[in-house]
């Protein structure tokens, strides 16, 4: 369905402007477009495109038009055409810290909110979203980040990956850094509490799903001092 078939619709829509909002505000706009019917919406307006709710939001059923309404002024329509239920469906992390960077310069946030959409989302990339999740866990640890590895880490295990890659991954990470870096910095940081969790899980027979669930309630916003290097 096109925005031309429901933009009659978007004057009934609520908006909610976030352009002034600080801290983690997503899962109240989640809840909020959870509990839309099909047929409803909402207009979200932001200082920048916020292509990060995009992948969310359509997961859920909905269907989005942005407009441009001033400079540092986005107004984006989102329609809801269909229920979807994305319970255990989605990435378990959102890239929240990006929120930060409008406080500083609102040009700084357009740049990295449009570099993250490149980077990530964008057509161009050649290799598998999966793939990259897997070496951004790499640089990350090989850069001492522990908390951002465990968290692509997560990811990857929520897109499937299979707990022997993670296997090989760490073998790599003890042959590249060193038995030495290996036992005193990645042995009991937050990626390899993450790492364990999983391996501990599977081994008891726990579904994907609930092991995901147990990741997130520790290495999330809840608990933001895991990990923390």
């Amino acid at each position: 369905m096109s925005y031309e078939n429901w933009k009659d619709k978007t004057t009934g829509f609520e908006k909610i402007d976030v352009r002034q909002l600080q801290g983690n505000f997503f899962p109240g706009l989640k809840k909020k477009a959870e509990s839309l019917k099909a047929g409803e919406g909402l207009v979200i307006i932001q200082r920048f495109e916020p292509h990060p709710l995009y992948e969310v939001f359509e997961k859920m059923g909905f269907e989005y038009h942005t407009e441009e309404i001033a400079e540092n002024e986005f107004h984006v329509f989102f329609y809801r055409s269909e229920v979807i239920d994305t319970d255990g469906g989605e990435s378990p992390f959102r890239p929240i810290a990006l929120l930060n960077y409008p406080l500083i310069d609102e040009d700084l946030g357009k740049i990295a909110v449009d570099f993250w959409n490149v980077t990530w989302k964008s057509k161009k990339r050649s290799l598998p979203y999966e793939m990259r999740l897997l070496l951004s866990l790499t640089n990350a640890a090989g850069a001492g980040r522990m908390r951002q590895a465990s968290r692509e880490l997560i990811k990857a295990y929520a897109c499937g990956v299979d707990t022997a890659v993670f296997d090989d991954i760490f073998e790599l990470l003890a042959w590249n850094q060193g038995i030495g870096y290996f036992s005193s910095e990645i042995g009991p940081s937050a990626l390899f509490q993450a790492y364990k969790m999983i391996k501990a899980g599977e081994k008891r027979g726990k579904s994907r799903k609930e092991i995901l669930d147990s990741l997130t309630e520790k290495f999330g916003e809840k608990n933001p001092e895991v990990g923390v290097q």
